[in-house]
C-alpha cells in the first residue's frame, strides 16, 4: 500500500533527536511560553527573512489573529479564493467580516486581473493563498493594495520556504500566516501556527492578542502583568513540545524541500506525454511542492483504478468553498464569476509527494499512471 502521506519514516530517522528534544522540555519544568518557543520564533523569522514572529496554536488561529489585529470585522469584506482549505474562509467569517471570492488563473492561484473588479467601499484586505507550494503574483497584489489602501495577509499554510522573485512567502505582505499541521512542509507532531510581520506595531498587537490581550513584552510598563489585559484577545499557544520539534525540523527544512522538488521532477518526467494537465510553475517562483496537483476530466475513474493497485491519491479540493452549505449564501452572485475554480475542482487530483516517499513507490505510481492512461 502506497500512502498519500506518511510521517513514520521521517520519525524513525529523527527519533533519537526528537525524543531527546522533547525530554529536554519535560525536564525544564516549562511547558508553555518558554525558551524553546522564543528560540523557534527567532529561528523561523531568520529563515523567513521577517523581522518579527509569533507562534500560535494553529494556522487557522494565525489567520484569525492576523485579521483581528488589522481591525477587520463586521461590515468589512476580505478578498480571497474559493479553491482553498476551509480555514482560510472560516477565519474571515469568524471575525464577522464577509468573504468576496475571486476566480483563479490557469496556475490555480488568484487571478490578479480580477481583483480590482471585486473591490468596493467595504473591502479592507486581500488574502492571497499561496497554494500547493507556489506564491501568487505578489507584485500585482502589492500594487493593487497600495492603490486601494488594502491590507495583505499571506496565507502560507502550504508555502513554507516558497519564494517570489527571491522573497520568501510571508515576508511581502502586512502579515504572513503559517500552519504547522503535520502534513505541511514544516510539520509539527501535533498542531501549530505562526505569524510573521516586518511591523513592530503589528507584532506587539499579535503578541498580546494570542494571550488574552496581555502585554508580556513591555515589562517596564505598569500594565505589564499576566493578569491584566490591555486589549481583547484570545488563547492561542504554540507549546514548548511542538516548538522544540519544530526547532529540530527547521534545521532540515531545506533538505525536505529539496526532496519534494526531486519527487516533483520525477513526476514531471515520468508522466510527461500523458493526456493530463500538469502543474504550472511560474518562472518568478521557487516552488516547494507541498502538493503535486494534476487535472483530468476522468479523475474519479483514475482514482478508483489507482486504488485497486493499492495507491492512494488525493483531491485538493473537491468542493470550492462557495459551493458548501456553510458558505453558500452568495452563490447566485458568484457562480458565474468562478468558472475556472469550478472547472478545476471537477478534475483535480494529487500524487503522493513528501520527503520520505521511496523511489520504488514513485516508479510504481508512474508506471500505473501510464498503464491506466493507455486505456482511458
Amino acid at each position: 500500500m502506497i500512502k498519500y502521506w506518511d510521517y513514520l519514516h521521517e520519525y524513525r530517522k529523527l527519533k533519537r533527536e526528537i525524543l531527546n528534544s522533547v525530554d529536554k522540555v519535560f525536564e525544564s519544568g516549562t511547558l508553555l511560553f518558554g525558551q524553546e518557543l522564543k528560540k523557534f520564533e527567532k529561528n523561523f523569522c531568520k529563515f523567513n527573512n521577517s523581522k518579527y514572529g509569533v507562534g500560535v496554536g494553529s494556522g487557522t488561529d494565525a489567520l484569525f489573529i492576523a485579521l483581528k489585529v488589522l481591525n477587520i470585522g463586521k461590515n468589512d469584506e476580505v478578498i480571497t479564493v474559493s479553491n482553498t482549505a476551509i480555514p482560510t474562509v472560516a477565519a474571515i467569517r469568524n471575525t464577522g467580516a464577509e468573504v468576496k471570492f475571486v476566480d483563479i488563473d490557469k496556475d490555480y492561484l488568484i487571478d490578479v486581473k480580477k481583483i480590482k473588479q471585486a473591490i468596493n467601499s467595504k473591502t479592507k484586505a486581500i488574502i492571497p493563498v499561496h497554494l500547493f507550494g507556489q506564491t501568487c503574483n505578489m507584485n500585482e497584489i502589492i500594487s493593487i493594495s497600495k492603490k486601494y489602501n488594502l491590507k495583505i495577509i499571506e496565507d502560507c499554510a502550504q508555502a513554507c520556504g516558497a519564494m517570489y522573485k527571491g522573497q520568501k512567502a510571508g515576508s511581502m505582505g502586512d502579515i504572513g500566516c503559517y500552519s504547522f499541521y503535520p502534513t505541511k512542509i514544516l510539520g509539527a507532531y501535533g498542531d501549530g501556527g505562526f505569524l510573521t510581520t516586518n511591523s513592530k506595531k503589528i507584532y506587539e498587537k499579535m503578541h498580546r492578542f494570542r494571550f488574552y490581550g496581555i502585554d508580556t513584552l513591555n515589562k517596564n510598563k505598569k500594565w505589564s502583568n499576566k493578569y491584566y489585559s490591555i486589549d481583547h484577545g484570545t488563547n492561542s499557544r504554540l507549546d514548548e513540545v511542538q516548538a522544540s520539534i519544530l526547532n529540530l525540523k527547521l534545521k532540515y527544512i531545506n533538505f525536505f524541500i529539496k526532496k519534494r522538488r526531486a519527487v516533483a521532477h520525477k513526476y514531471f518526467n515520468g508522466i510527461k506525454g500523458l493526456d493530463v494537465e500538469m502543474p504550472i510553475v511560474n518562472k518568478k517562483n521557487f516552488h516547494v511542492f507541498h502538493i503535486f496537483a494534476v487535472y483530468h476530466p476522468k479523475r474519479d475513474l483514475i482514482l478508483r483504478k489507482m486504488k485497486l493497485k493499492n495507491i492512494n491519491l488525493g483531491i485538493h479540493y473537491p468542493y470550492p468553498i462557495h459551493t458548501m452549505k456553510a458558505y453558500r449564501r452568495n452563490i447566485s452572485s458568484s457562480r458565474n464569476q468562478l468558472t475556472e475554480t469550478e472547472k478545476k475542482a471537477k478534475m483535480i487530483f494529487s500524487l503522493p509527494i513528501y520527503p520520505s516517499v521511496k523511489n520504488h513507490e514513485i516508479e510504481n505510481i508512474i508506471q500505473n499512471m501510464r498503464k491506466i492512461f493507455s486505456k482511458i
